[in-house]
Order: C-alpha cells, then sequence, then structure tokens
C-alpha cells in the first residue's frame, strides 16, 4: 500500500463498520451471502416449498475461508419475512436481525449484516430501520424484489425510502417468486427463470416510477447481474422515449442504471459478463456468491477466468464493495 492509499484508509478507519476494521484474513468481499436461522426456517418451512440447503455458521465460515473471502455480507434467504401478517412479519425481521447480529459480533471481521424489514408494513418497517442500525448497526437493508403484487417502485414504500435516503443507505434486493407467477407448469423450479425477470420488474419499477431519481442517496445492490435487464437495454429505452412524464428520468435510463450496483451471483458466466460490462462500468460490478445456493469457489472461478485486468478483479472482489460498504 502507498503513503496515499494508507492515509485515505486511515482517515476512513473511525467511520468504517467494525469488519473493515479488523486485520484481513483475505482479501474478498462477498455481498451475496444468505443466512438460514434454525427459529426461521421452522417457522416458515411450510411456505418455502423447496428443500432447505445444510446450513450453519461453522458451515459458512468453512466456506468463506475456502474461499479466500474475509468478510461475508449476510442477508436473509428467499422468501423473507413478510407474508401478509403484520405481527408476524415483524417478529420474523426481528428474530432474524438479532440472530444475524449475534453473528457479527461473534465472528469480528467475518460478517456484516444486511439487515430485513416487513416492507409492506411501514410502521413495523421504520421501526425495525431504526433498530437495525442504532442497536444492532447493521450495514445495509435487505429487500425482496417483490411483496405480493407490489414491486419497489411502488408509491405506497415511499414513507421507507425518504427514511432510508436520509440514511444513505445501502439497499441489497434478492429475487422472489412474484404473486403472479406461482402456478405456472413449467419444467423447471421458479428460480430457474422467474427470479432473475422479478429483479427485471422491481428494476424497471425503480426507474419508471421515478423512485431512483426522487431518491438520489439509496445505493442498490441488484443481484445475478441485473438479472435480464442487460438483454432488455434496448426495450428499456424505448419505454424511456415513449414516456410522458420525462421528469422521472431526466438523465437518461442508461445513466441510472450506471449509478446501481450489481452482484456477480450467477452471473459468472461468459455470457452474462459480456452483456453487463456493455451496460455498467467495473466501479459497479460486486462479488456475489449465493452461499449456500452455490459454491463460492465456482462462482469467483468464473470471474477471475473472464479477461478482467488484475486490476479490475481487486475491484470486483473487495474495492468496490468496500468502497460502497466500508465507509457507509
Amino acid at each position: 500500500m502507498n503513503r496515499r492509499d494508507f492515509l485515505t484508509a486511515a482517515g476512513a478507519l473511525c467511520a468504517s463498520p467494525s469488519w473493515a476494521q479488523q486485520p484481513a484474513r483475505a482479501q474478498r468481499i462477498d455481498v451475496h451471502h444468505h443466512i438460514l436461522p434454525p427459529d426461521y426456517i421452522a417457522a416458515i418451512a411450510a411456505r418455502r416449498g423447496v428443500p432447505v440447503p445444510e446450513w450453519s455458521p461453522q458451515r459458512s465460515l468453512e466456506e468463506i475461508d475456502r474461499a479466500g473471502i474475509g468478510t461475508a455480507m449476510l442477508s436473509l434467504v428467499q422468501p423473507g419475512v413478510w407474508f401478509g401478517d403484520v405481527a408476524e412479519g415483524r417478529r420474523l425481521a426481528r428474530m432474524t436481525n438479532e440472530y444475524g447480529a449475534r453473528l457479527v459480533r461473534d465472528h469480528p471481521g467475518r460478517f456484516g449484516l444486511f439487515a430485513t424489514i416487513p416492507l409492506p408494513d411501514t410502521e413495523g418497517s421504520l421501526k425495525e430501520i431504526d433498530y437495525a442500525y442504532g442497536t444492532l448497526k447493521a450495514d445495509g437493508i435487505a429487500l425482496m424484489t417483490s411483496y405480493g403484487d407490489r414491486w419497489l417502485g411502488d408509491a405506497g414504500f415511499a414513507p421507507v425510502w425518504q427514511e432510508l435516503e436520509r440514511r444513505k443507505a445501502v439497499i441489497y434486493t434478492h429475487p422472489t417468486q412474484a404473486a403472479c407467477c406461482r402456478s405456472l407448469n413449467t419444467e423447471v423450479s421458479a428460480s430457474t427463470i422467474e427470479y432473475a425477470t422479478d429483479t427485471s420488474r422491481t428494476m424497471a419499477s425503480i426507474l419508471f416510477s421515478g423512485t431512483a431519481v426522487r431518491y438520489p442517496g439509496i445505493r442498490w445492490i441488484f443481484s445475478h447481474g441485473g438479472g435480464t435487464v442487460p438483454f432488455l437495454l434496448s426495450r428499456f429505452t424505448v419505454a424511456e422515449a415513449n414516456m410522458k412524464d420525462k421528469r422521472k428520468l431526466p438523465d437518461g435510463v442508461v445513466q441510472e442504471l450506471r449509478k446501481f450496483y450489481y452482484d456477480t451471483a450467477q452471473a459468472n458466466h461468459p455470457g452474462a459478463l459480456a452483456a453487463l460490462m456493455k451496460l455498467v462500468p467495473v466501479s459497479q460490478v460486486v462479488l456475489g456468491t449465493d452461499y449456500p445456493f452455490r459454491r463460492a469457489l465456482e462462482e469467483i472461478a468464473g470471474i477471475t477466468s473472464y479477461g478482467f485486468s488484475a486490476a479490475d478483479v481487486r475491484a470486483i472482489e473487495r474495492g468496490n464493495a468496500f468502497r460502497l460498504l466500508g465507509h457507509a
């Protein structure tokens, strides 16, 4: 590290979360690493509809050690905590967040936390945001891409965005199966097609509702390389050209897309990376593994074999996430 980099890091240290201040065991930061709290899994077992992979804190630690990951940012597995019951949503969110915060405390430097909120419940979400930041010292907020038939640009979510804008929050998003598409008779699971599609739906919702422009301080992370958005780009630009209210995207849809962050989980292959890199600069790409649904070494291998420069690999695997989260 040269003197300038050292002084920059030292100056930011006091503003950094605890995990960013620990001596680095490894350089990589994984922004897409799930937790499956046993009490949560027991509570929603009948609703998941798919087998739960084997998981434990020790398994997570072993996985990130094998993959040379210094810090994994924890987020709750889909389908999240909202099932239409206010009391249940609040209880599941608090239980999950306290579980994640204990892992952060018990394993200094190894984990960070994206806290869960019961989004359609505005009052409960605002209370949980205050608790997550004020008491648990969360690094950001984790959301599902949709809640029933509502995506993240829905006007009813505005009070939550106002609070997260005030906090200049990082919002990590993870896809789920939208209400519209839960009974499709196909030969593959919902996650195979619908998850990437739901990411695209919520990005369109955020963009074309004006939410991205209205709350510029929120930093958004979208899973799986932005879903199908890189492929749909020309359709997005046509939709922009046909907009009646140009104030929702005054600088254009492409400019807003280039401000978002995109993780590499399951988008680590040449086709996905090539499409994404035509859309955004390397500075907006962060490492994601999707553990325990994917193996970290496999996801990392796709990045290191793609043809990025050594500097770009370092940025994707650590630098971009540290800039986004370490100085938050």
